[in-house]
C-alpha cells in the first residue's frame, strides 16, 4: 500500500514539472498569434485609408475639372477610372487629371467613349472686297459675331461708303483667334482703298492696290507693324506704273561727276539697259529710273542708250530727252572736232523717230554773267522753318499776284513773304519760269530756285526720292526741251514720311543714333541710373512708344573686376532697372527680356580703365518676331537667335555704356 502511495506521489511530481514547462510556451504562442492578428488588421486599415485618400483626391480633381461622369475605384495601389466620356479628348483629360494624383502606371483606363453625333464645326472665313467706296462682305461667320458692328466699323471709314452684307452664320463656338483676325482685317480694309481681304481665325491675307510705290511701301510697313502677335498674315500690295508725260531723261556730266537728274523707262529691260549705259558713262552709286506708262515710242531704250553713250564719250555736258526730242548741250571746253564727231555718230545711230538738237556753248556762255545781268533774276526760297520768300523781279502786278497765289496754295498763306518788285523789261518767257520756280520749290523740304535769263538753278533738300525726276519733267514740259537748268538736290530720309515710318529695323537704328551721342551711367556698384542719364531713357522711351510692340532683349554686362557672382547679380539688376525705367515712361516693354551676362562677353580690354568702362554696358537687341521682321526688312535670311558674342566696340549695334562721365546731349530726332 505504501508502495502504491509513493508511486502516485511520484507521478504527481512528474506532472507538476511538465506543467511548469509547457505553460510559458503556450502563453508565448498565444501572444504571437495575437500580435500577428493585430498587424494584419493594422495593415488592412492602412491600405484602406490610403485607398480612401487616393479615391477622395482623384474624385476632387475630376470634379474640379468638370468631369463628373467619371467614377474612381481603388484596389490596393491600383486606381481604376470608369464611365462614359463624351469624346476622346475628354477621356484623355480625365486620365491626365487622375495621373496628377497617382502615377500613370497605377491608373487603369476603363473609360468608354460615347458615340458622337455632333457635326464638325465649319471653317469660318470672310472675304472683304473693297473698291473705293464700295465694300462687299462674303463668307460664313459665327452666329455670335456682331455683323452690325462690322458694318458700322466699315462705314466709319468714310461717310459715303456703301456696304453690301452677304454673310451667312452658323451656330458654333467662335474659334480661337477669330476676333483678333477680324479686327486686323478691318484695320487693313481702312488703310487700303482697293483691296481683297481674306479673314480666318488663324490667318489674314491682304491683297491690295496702292496709288503709288511710295504709298505701297508705307502700307506694307504699317500693316506689318500692326500685325497682332501670333497671327499669320500675307500682305501683297502692288502699285500701278505711273503715267509719265512727257517721258523724260536727263543725264549730266560736270565737275561733280556723272548722274541722272531724271530717268524714265517703259520696261524693266529698258530700265536695266539705261542704267548700264549711265554707269558706262561714269555714273556711280545707287541709280534710280522710274518704270512708267506713256512711252512715246518702243525705241525709247535705244535712243536713251545711244545718247548717254555719246555724252559719255564727250565727258562733259547735259543730255535732255523729252518724248522723241533729244537736246545735247556741252561746254566750250569740249573740242569742236570731238563734238562734231560725237554728234555725227549719234545722228547715224539714233532711231529715225528721234530728233536731235546739239549745242556747243560759246566761250562767253561759260563766264560769269555781267554785273548788269545779275539783277535780272527771281528767287523762290524756303527755309528749314518753312518760311517761303519770293524776291527778285517780276514783269508786272498780275504776275506778282499769280506767283503769290500759287505759293500760298502750295505752302499756306502765313508762310509766304512776297518781296519781288516789278520790272517790265525782263526776257520773254519770264512769267512761266517764275511759276515753274514755285512748283519746283514745292518739291523741296527746304532750298531755293533761281530764275535767270539763261538758266534755272534748283538747290535744296527733299524727302521725295523722285524729286529730281519730277522737277526735270516739269521744267521740260513747261520750258521746252532746250531749257537750261541745273539741279543740286539731296535726298534726306528724315523728311520722307514713308522711310520714317517705324519698323523694327528702323526703331533699332533710331536707338543706335541716340546712344551714339550720349550714354547711360549708373551709380558705382549700383543699379541706380544717375540723374544726368535720365534724358537718354526719355529719348529711348519716346522711340519705343512710337514704335509700338517690339520683342527685345536688354542684356546687362560688367567688367571683370570683382567676384563673378557679384557681377552676374549686378548686371541682371541693371538690365532690370533699364526695363523698369522704360516702363515707367510709358514704353511697351511687355515683350522685353532682361538678362545679366556679367563679364562673360567683353568688347574691350579689361586691363585698361577705358576698356573696363566700355565693358560696363547694357545692350538692346531684337529677338523673336521683331528680329525676323528686321531681317526681312534688310533682305537677310533669318538666323537662329544666339547669346551675344564678343565683338569689337566698333561693331556694337546698340549699347548703353555704364560708367562715369558726361557726354554731349544728342540732337532731337526730327518729327515724323
Amino acid at each position: 500500500m505504501k508502495a502504491q502511495i509513493l508511486a502516485i506521489a511520484q507521478r504527481l511530481d512528474s506532472v507538476r514539472v511538465a506543467s511548469s514547462t509547457t505553460l510559458p510556451i503556450l502563453l508565448m504562442a498565444v501572444i504571437f498569434l495575437l500580435a500577428a492578428a493585430l498587424s494584419v488588421a493594422a495593415a488592412t486599415f492602412a491600405v484602406r485609408g490610403i485607398e480612401h485618400v487616393v479615391a477622395r483626391d482623384a474624385n476632387a480633381t475630376l470634379e474640379a475639372e468638370g468631369l463628373d461622369w467619371a467614377q474612381v475605384s481603388t484596389d490596393g495601389l491600383l486606381l481604376t477610372v470608369s464611365g462614359e466620356a463624351p469624346s476622346e479628348a475628354i477621356r484623355f483629360r480625365a486620365l491626365s487629371a487622375v495621373s496628377a494624383v497617382v502615377s500613370a502606371e497605377r491608373v487603369i483606363d476603363d473609360i468608354s467613349v460615347a458615340a458622337s453625333m455632333d457635326i464638325a464645326a465649319p471653317r469660318f472665313s470672310m472675304e472683304v472686297l473693297r473698291n473705293g467706296l464700295d465694300v462687299s462682305l462674303i463668307g460664313l461667320v459665327p452666329a455670335a459675331t456682331d455683323r452690325n458692328e462690322i458694318v458700322t466699323r466699315i462705314e466709319s471709314i468714310d461717310p459715303e461708303i456703301s456696304v453690301v452684307d452677304m454673310l451667312e452664320t452658323a451656330s458654333h463656338d467662335v474659334p480661337h483667334g477669330w476676333e483678333q483676325a477680324l479686327s486686323y482685317g478691318l484695320t487693313a480694309l481702312s488703310l487700303v482703298p482697293t483691296a481683297k481681304i481674306s479673314i480666318s481665325a488663324d490667318q489674314v491675307e491682304v491683297t491690295g492696290l496702292a496709288r503709288s510705290e511710295r504709298e505701297r511701301d508705307g502700307l506694307r510697313d504699317q500693316l506689318t507693324r500692326d500685325r497682332p502677335r501670333g497671327l499669320i498674315t500675307s500682305i501683297d500690295i502692288s502699285a500701278p506704273r505711273p503715267v509719265i508725260a512727257p517721258f523724260t531723261l536727263r543725264f549730266v556730266i560736270d565737275a561733280e561727276g556723272a548722274r541722272f537728274d531724271a530717268c524714265s523707262a517703259d520696261t524693266s529691260d529698258a530700265r536695266a539697259a539705261i542704267l548700264r549705259a549711265g554707269r558706262g558713262a561714269g555714273a556711280s552709286g545707287t541709280l534710280e529710273c522710274t518704270i512708267g506708262l506713256g512711252s512715246p515710242t518702243p525705241r525709247w531704250q535705244a535712243g536713251a542708250v545711244e545718247a548717254i553713250g555719246a555724252l559719255g564719250a564727250l565727258a562733259a555736258g547735259t543730255l535732255t530727252m523729252a518724248d522723241t526730242d533729244i537736246t545735247l548741250i556741252v561746254p566750250n571746253s569740249v573740242a569742236a572736232d570731238d563734238f562734231d564727231e560725237a554728234v555725227g555718230a549719234l545722228e547715224n545711230r539714233l532711231p529715225d523717230i528721234f530728233s536731235l538738237q546739239a549745242t556747243r556753248l560759246p566761250p562767253e556762255a561759260e563766264n560769269d554773267t555781267p554785273a548788269e545781268e545779275d539783277a535780272r533774276e527771281f528767287i523762290a526760297s524756303r527755309t528749314a522753318e518753312g518760311v517761303v520768300q519770293l524776291r527778285g523781279r517780276l514783269v508786272d502786278e498780275r504776275l506778282r499776284d499769280a506767283v503769290r497765289t500759287l505759293a500760298q496754295a502750295e505752302f499756306g498763306v502765313p508762310a509766304v513773304q512776297m518781296q519781288a518788285r516789278v520790272d517790265p523789261d525782263l526776257p520773254e518767257g519770264w512769267p512761266v519760269r517764275a511759276l515753274v520756280a514755285v512748283e519746283a520749290l514745292a518739291a523741296l523740304e527746304h532750298g531755293s530756285v533761281h530764275v535767270r535769263p539763261d538758266r534755272l538753278d534748283v538747290r535744296g533738300v527733299t524727302g521725295n526720292a523722285g524729286a529730281s525726276d519730277l522737277i526735270s519733267r516739269r521744267v521740260v514740259e513747261k520750258l521746252g526741251r532746250d531749257a537750261v537748268f541745273n539741279l543740286d538736290i539731296r535726298y534726306d530720309e528724315q523728311f520722307d514720311p514713308v522711310a520714317m515710318q517705324p519698323t523694327p529695323g528702323r526703331c533699332e537704328r533710331w536707338i543706335i543714333e541716340v546712344l551714339e551721342e550720349r550714354q547711360i551711367t549708373f551709380e558705382p556698384g549700383s543699379a541706380s541710373v544717375v540723374s544726368d542719364s535720365a534724358r537718354v531713357l526719355d529719348q529711348i522711351a519716346e522711340i519705343l512708344i512710337e514704335c509700338g510692340r517690339l520683342e527685345m532683349e536688354v542684356a546687362g554686362h560688367t567688367d571683370s573686376q570683382g567676384s563673378l557672382e557679384t557681377n552676374m547679380r549686378l548686371s541682371q539688376q541693371r538690365a532690370d532697372a533699364v526695363v523698369a525705367g522704360l516702363m515707367s515712361r510709358g514704353a511697351l516693354v511687355g515683350d522685353f527680356e532682361s538678362k545679366g551676362y556679367g563679364p562673360e562677353f567683353p568688347i574691350a580690354d579689361n586691363s585698361t580703365a577705358a576698356g573696363r568702362e566700355a565693358n560696363r554696358r547694357i545692350e538692346f537687341r531684337l529677338i523673336g518676331e521683331s528680329l525676323e521682321a528686321a531681317q526681312a526688312e534688310r533682305g537677310e535670311d533669318p538666323e537662329p537667335e544666339e547669346p551675344p558674342e564678343p565683338r569689337d566696340e566698333s561693331e556694337l549695334e546698340i549699347a548703353i555704356t555704364v560708367g562715369a562721365g558726361d557726354a554731349p546731349r544728342p540732337p532731337e530726332r526730327p518729327a515724323r
